[in-house]
């Protein structure tokens, strides 16, 4: 019975999370209210508040639970999370492994893609999750720069900013692909993209 229970509660919850998701996306952080999740999940704002305190809190647990699952990440003590993978990736070094490790990453854009845009939008209107995906992202270069420092690749000086500049360029071209005609296949992209990895970080 404990159990059944407890698999109820999981479920409610992830009903908000994906109710709340659903709603960011098609109404807008500042336009949906407590009410509008709790409805669109089957149950009440008392239920809400039992499982997150305040909708900026629901907004967290997207990023650090459905934006981290989307893309591999785990708790991690000296960064909040991380992504083993793209550490050995970049500990590895080659351009193989790293177009290897991109292509893995461009998968999932679209699932990732509406979670950043919702996070940045709301960190426009709730105090409370200012620089909210910043915050997130610096979590990746922190994987960068650990495995530059494995590799012992680049003066230790380099490493953090080169893994700024790799992210800043996932980022925009991630947040921006399906809005942009750049021209290129996406094939010829994750090429491009691909290249200045390696010639940043190999």
């Amino acid at each position: 019975m404990a159990n059944l229970r407890e698999a109820q509660k999981q479920m409610t919850r992830r009903l908000l999370l994906e109710s709340g998701l659903d709603l960011f996306k098609t109404k807008g952080y500042a336009a949906t209210k407590v009410d509008d999740i709790a409805k669109a999940a089957g149950t009440t704002r008392v239920t809400f508040y039992a499982y997150f305190p305040s909708r900026s809190d629901l907004m967290k647990a997207l990023i650090d639970e459905q934006l981290n699952e989307a893309l591999q990440r785990v708790r991690s003590p000296e960064h909040g999370s991380t992504a083993q993978g793209l550490v050995a990736t970049v500990t590895e070094g080659t351009p193989e492994a790293i177009m290897a490790w991109l292509r893995q990453a461009a998968d999932s854009w679209p699932t990732i893609r509406p979670i950043i845009r919702i996070g940045r939008d709301a960190a426009v209107v709730d105090p409370d999750l200012t620089d909210l995906v910043e915050r997130w992202l610096e979590e990746a270069i922190s994987d960068i720069e650990d495995g530059l420092t494995a590799a012992g690749r680049l003066e230790p000086h380099q490493r953090h900013f080169r893994g700024v500049l790799a992210m800043a360029e996932l980022d925009y071209v991630a947040q921006h692909w399906d809005r942009t005609d750049w021209k290129l296949t996406r094939e010829q992209m994750l090429d491009e993209l691909g290249a200045s990895w390696v010639r940043l970080l190999a």
